[in-house]
This record gives structure tokens, C-alpha cells and sequence, in this order.
């Protein structure tokens, strides 16, 4: 059965622990200098309808440090949806590559695209989760303050938090999430995260949620393609939201944030340049993240 990877619930506590370990050992392979070929002769498809720097860098290196091949396709190369049908497309790429990992706008895409794939299909992003990002998010958590911490999310409740709450739930971490009024995770997402795990606490302040973390994450208030921009950033700024010396004052907590960085709204230069910025060692782990996720995919190991 071809195994699919649309959100971090696809694995099992016990998968995503293999993943992880083997993310850890292969980053430990780089770090020694030694590459094992697990995916030689293996083929990446990168399909993308949104930009990233990140995403095509560290799926692109991590194929090339496997032995393996990608291949970039942009908007303006596939046409997903356009030139002819999701399940067409599907099917072709089944037919070219190992494995396709999509970066989307509608989550409902990818579900259409894994349905009628034989390859394994990978979110690199959608408006509703970003599981890879919460793989180099936990292998960060891991290597620096283990998963026995208690961690806050600070911020807009968007894709990349509800993929980190189920990841948390996973992992067996103590979450609690801070969120504007009407900025939160939604509902179905909560309820998966209690039948997996356990639902994080949430609350509407911030200061409430920095007190006791050990480690503080954020992400951009307004994300790509948002509309409603202005006025999200005056419920975020006046709810006292911004990673800035203020709030985090009186705590050593570290500080995790997934890039881009809205430098000045959302955290402040100080904050991600300080010594508790964990900031470009999650950045570089998702290289290594990556590379744990396809060797478990293509069942390398």
C-alpha cells in the first residue's frame, strides 16, 4: 500500500519516532562527512504552486545527499488543475517518479492528487497544514530541550500551527497556544489532536502562555495569500502579541520561529538574533527532517 504524507498524523507516535531517528542519523552522517546513497537512482518531483525558498533548497539538497535526483516543476510547467485533471496528473506522475511532494494552495488538491497516486505524495505546504515543517520543528525540540518541555505557540492559528499542535499531541508534548479571538485552530483539528494525544491548553494571552514555556514559537500574522492583513495585524499587535524583550522578560525560554521572518511585527530583530533563537537550527533541520520522511517513504532502510 503507497504511503502518503498529507499531514503529521499520517505517521504513528512509533513512525515519527523512526523518522526522527533517522533524520538524527543521517544529519550525523553530514556532520562526519559520509553520505549513504539510500535513494540512488531515485527521482524527486517537486510540484509548486506556491514559492519557497526552503522547501525546494532542502528537498532538492536532501535527494542529492541521498544519491537520488529531484526535478523542479513550477506553476508555469504543470498547470495542476488546468491543462487537465488532478487525478491525470496524478496518475502521470506516478508513472515518471519515486515520489511527488506538492506545494499547494487547496488541501483538498493534495487529498485528490494521493488518491490517485501509486507513489508516495508528500505536503510541502497547504493552506490547511505544513507537516514538514513540524518535523523539523520536533527534531529541534528534540535535540535541544527534549519533548518532556512545555512548549507555547504565540500567534495566528494558522497552517503551520495546526500541523505543530498534532505533532505535539504525537510527541507527547505539553502545548499551550495563544491566539487573538477568532484567530485560533480550528475545531476538527483540536479533536484530532485529543484522540491522538492529548488537546493543547489555549488561551487568549500571550503572557499567560510565555510564563512557564520553555521554548516560545511564532509564525507570520498574516500568511501568504491573506486578505484581511491590516486588519489581523492591529488584533495581533494591540493583543500584545510580538516575541519582543517585554514578554519574553522573565523567561529563558529559546525561541523557534519557521521562516520567513516579518522582522518588527511579529518578532523583533532583538529576539531572533539572540542567543535563545533556535531559529536557523530548525531552518537547516528541515533538510534533515526531509530526508528521515522519504528514506521512511520509500522504505530505504
Amino acid at each position: 500500500m503507497t504511503r502518503h504524507f498529507t499531514d503529521i498524523d499520517d505517521l504513528s507516535a512509533g513512525e515519527l519516532t523512526t523518522v526522527l531517528d533517522t533524520a538524527s542519523e543521517l544529519k550525523s552522517q553530514v556532520d562526519r562527512g559520509e553520505r549513504e546513497p539510500l535513494l540512488e537512482r531515485q527521482t524527486l518531483g517537486m510540484v509548486f504552486e506556491k514559492p519557497s525558498a526552503r522547501t525546494r533548497i532542502s528537498f532538492e539538497t536532501g535527494m542529492t545527499q541521498l544519491g537520488g535526483h529531484a526535478i523542479f516543476l513550477g506553476p508555469e510547467d504543470i498547470g495542476l488543475g488546468e491543462r487537465e485533471p488532478l487525478k491525470d496528473t496524478a496518475r502521470t506522475l506516478s508513472g515518471f517518479v519515486d515520489c511527488a511532494m506538492v506545494r499547494l494552495f487547496e488541501h483538498d488538491d493534495l487529498e485528490e492528487l494521493a488518491a490517485h497516486a501509486t507513489v508516495p505524495i508528500v505536503n510541502g505546504l497547504t493552506d490547511d497544514a505544513h507537516p514538514c515543517q513540524t518535523l523539523a520543528d520536533l527534531l529541534t525540540i528534540r535535540e535541544t530541550i527534549g519533548f518532556d518541555s512545555r512548549i507555547a505557540w504565540v500567534g495566528d492559528g494558522n497552517n503551520v500551527a495546526q500541523s505543530f499542535v498534532l505533532g505535539c499531541a504525537l510527541a507527547g508534548i505539553d502545548l499551550m497556544v495563544a491566539t487573538p479571538e477568532g484567530y485560533g485552530i480550528d475545531d476538527d483539528v483540536l479533536e484530532q489532536a485529543a484522540e491522538i494525544g492529548a488537546r493543547p491548553t489555549t488561551t487568549d494571552d500571550p503572557e499567560r502562555a510565555v510564563a512557564d514555556a520553555d521554548a516560545i514559537y511564532t509564525d507570520v500574522w498574516v500568511s501568504m495569500g491573506e486578505t484581511s492583513g491590516e486588519k489581523k495585524r492591529t488584533a495581533f499587535q494591540e493583543g500584545g502579541f510580538q516575541l519582543n524583550e517585554q514578554l519574553l522578560a522573565g523567561t529563558d525560554a529559546r525561541v523557534l520561529h519557521c521562516l520567513p521572518a516579518h522582522r518588527g511585527e511579529e518578532i523583533t530583530d532583538t529576539v531572533i538574533e539572540s542567543e535563545r533563537s533556535l531559529v536557523w537550527r530548525q531552518a537547516e533541520n528541515r533538510l534533515h527532517a526531509q530526508k528521515g520522511l522519504l528514506t521512511f517513504l520509500l522504505d530505504a532502510r
